[in-house]
């Protein structure tokens, strides 16, 4: 079958078939697919029941575990949107219910199309499977040596970081919510590692969770790096001096005394597994071996120290 008509349920996904070339058989988006911003023109399918612009990070926090506990959904389909898109193929995840649109927005969508499309669910949780996820689905839409061209590049750009490596690697925690606090999981800690650090706490492809401050004054890190889910870098220093500058216990950890916070942009490069987070693991590789990576470049606004 000839994929004509593809509708994205998830923003990595969004981020690639602009990537493999197919933007024109793209018909259908989510709110959050704003990259490249010729997504944001696209029409919207799946849209947020929480504002998260006019939310704190405890209401954000307070308003989803409210509507996972009442069995509500935290998306919604537009479904008049979806019948006139009528895809071919509808590209999913099962990696965070919290985090982009999820089973039940899939089953709905398939209630009500009256053709029924092919599913693909891209599910990673380390580096190599993001990778793998760009091969799988140029085989799918018929463009293999493009999702080829593509892999090598990013296989190159990993390289050119796990080859220069720290003879004194600094322990690092990775934060992913500030109130209240979760650990950064999935792929995060494997990226830490290829940057040269040790990744403390969380695990390569655990999933994140909630974490007491006591886990993080036990680990007391050499580098605390900022990362909250969906957060761009302006966000997360705003959030940071809200509730953490004045925090007492906070203030007396040693990557806080030495000046060795980070906002990185969580949304653009490590919140989603999307082939823009190896420019977050180039993000983490300065952050952690800055002399090193002194003349590699990332993005403007993709993270800064946090003093």
């Amino acid at each position: 079958m000839t994929i004509k008509r593809i509708v994205s349920f998830l923003p990595s996904a969004t981020e690639l078939l602009y990537e493999l070339g197919v933007q024109d058989n793209l018909y259908g988006v989510t709110h959050e697919c704003k990259y490249p911003s010729d997504a944001k023109s696209k029409l919207q399918v799946i849209d947020s029941v929480i504002n998260s612009d006019k939310l704190t990070s405890k209401e954000i926090d307070t308003k989803t575990c409210q509507l996972l506990k009442d069995g509500e959904d935290i998306f919604v389909l537009n479904e008049k949107n979806l019948i006139n898109a009528n895809p071919d193929l509808i590209i999913s995840q099962e990696t965070c219910e919290v985090c982009a649109a999820y089973t039940n927005q899939v089953k709905k969508a398939i209630e009500i199309l009256q053709k029924k499309p092919i599913l693909h669910s891209i599910d990673p949780h380390n580096i190599h499977e993001i990778i793998k996820s760009v091969t799988t689905l140029g085989k799918i839409l018929e463009k293999q040596e493009k999702a080829k061209e593509i892999t090598n590049s990013l296989e190159e750009r990993i390289q050119n970081i796990e080859k220069h490596q720290n003879n004194q690697k600094p322990n690092i925690v990775a934060i992913e919510w500030v109130e209240p606090f979760f650990t950064a999981g999935h792929w995060i800690p494997e990226m830490i590692e290829i940057a040269g650090g040790i990744n403390m706490i969380s695990k390569t492809g655990e999933h994140s969770r909630r974490l007491k401050f006591e886990e993080i004054s036990k680990a007391d890190p050499d580098i605390i790096i900022m990362m909250p889910c969906g957060f761009d870098t302006k966000r997360t220093i705003l959030e940071y001096n809200k509730i953490l500058k004045e925090n007492l216990q906070w203030n007396n950890l040693k990557a806080v005394k030495n000046k060795m916070v980070f906002a990185v942009d969580a949304n653009s490069f490590f919140s989603k597994p999307s082939i823009r987070t190896v420019e977050g693991l180039e993000i983490l590789a300065k952050i952690i071996q800055p002399e090193k990576f002194k003349e590699l470049i990332v993005s403007d606004e993709a993270f800064a120290r946090i003093n």
